[in-house]
């Protein structure tokens, strides 16, 4: 935030050339900027950058030159930099440069190393939905310090649906309207998480499925802190440090514990939604829809859970057999003879 437009327009457009140009550093921004460090030491990355295979090396290039030329449009655009994302459309692009196109990338280099499912790279959309649902959730969770910093992400499209002026999102006699716009956002957020969990079936090994599932379970349970919960216009708020430890032990085994991790978040978000919502119905129907899926690929043995499933008109899963639950805690590490893996590849190819 303290480069001159020209210089960090230039930056921006030419940085997929400077990523392997040996010795090449940059301290030009503020001494607070919190990335100064990694652009100052930035020579360490291009030695790195260039030891790796030309084949990942060009799919890096390739997805650095479009995000950079994104932010760059982003930096130009006069009406953004005065007032902010304006429509829900805009607000999907600025995700897709600075995080929709990480998930591209990082689905090229997967497939082109034999790490995950060939059929990935044909499913734009969930390479997507990967970036954006962190990207959102990041978002709604800082915006108060957006806001003190003068940057407005939540798009204007919805914010004035609730309040007439942006600022007065901040002011305790509109702590109603606040709290309902906060819940239109999350709800915006909420659309793309079933898609994260159709995207983790096609990851093949177990340090990837890892390194992509974590932050998609942190992501969850992160939107659950920050629904309808008015400290977000207060100051930043994280979910705490034993939850992120019990998080990432759950996260880290297979495709049903994360899952699970989803399914308790999505209940409590369900449970905390209130009829005086304007978007209940449709915050209902999102949760809904992403027990619906897990529920089809992990039948729940709880009682209640299936009466709940009744009573939603959501078809009620058969128990799974011995021989199923066997196959779930001793293969399910990315092979298709667990039965869930093996639906879900098949829909990657469908």
């Amino acid at each position: 935030m303290t480069i001159p437009l020209e210089q960090k327009d230039s930056l921006l457009r030419d940085f997929h050339n400077v990523v392997d140009r040996e010795g090449w550093t940059y301290d030009g921004n503020g001494p607070d900027e919190k990335d100064r460090v990694l652009l100052v030491q930035f020579n360490n990355v291009t030695e790195e950058f260039r030891k790796i295979k030309p084949t990942y090396r060009e799919i890096i290039k390739d997805i650095t030159q479009k995000m950079g030329n994104g932010m760059a449009d982003f930096c130009r655009n006069a009406e953004f930099n005065a007032n902010g994302v304006d429509t829900v459309k805009d607000y999907d692009l600025y995700c897709h440069y600075v995080a929709g196109l990480v998930g591209n990338g990082l689905t090229s280099l997967f497939v082109e190393s034999g790490l995950a499912n060939p059929a990935l790279k044909d499913r734009p959309h969930l390479q997507e939905s990967m970036g954006l649902f962190l990207q959102k959730t990041n978002i709604i969770r800082d915006i108060k310090e957006d806001f003190d910093d003068k940057r407005r992400f939540w798009p204007k499209e919805i914010w004035s649906k609730h309040v007439t002026n942006f600022e007065d999102l901040f002011k305790p006699e509109n702590k109603t309207a606040a709290l309902n716009c906060s819940s239109e956002m999350v709800l915006n957020s909420l659309s793309h998480a079933d898609e994260c969990l159709f995207y983790l079936a096609g990851l093949k090994e177990q340090s990837v499925f890892n390194f992509a599932a974590i932050p998609q379970s942190m992501a969850i349970a992160t939107l659950e802190l920050l629904f309808r919960n008015p400290k977000i216009f207060e100051k930043n708020v994280k979910i705490t440090k034993g939850d992120a430890c019990q998080i990432l032990t759950e996260s880290t085994q297979n495709l049903k514990g994360v899952c699970e991790v989803f399914r308790k978040y999505v209940r409590r978000i369900h449970k905390k939604n209130i009829p005086q919502d304007p978007n209940f119905l449709k915050i209902s129907i999102a949760c809904g829809k992403v027990e619906q899926f897990i529920e089809t690929l992990f039948p729940s043995q709880d009682p209640k859970a299936m009466r709940t499933a009744q009573e939603q008109n959501r078809p009620v899963a058969v128990q799974p057999s011995d021989d199923r639950n066997a196959a779930m805690s001793e293969e399910a590490k990315w092979d298709t003879s667990t039965p869930s893996t093996a639906l879900l590849i098949s829909r990657l190819h469908s």
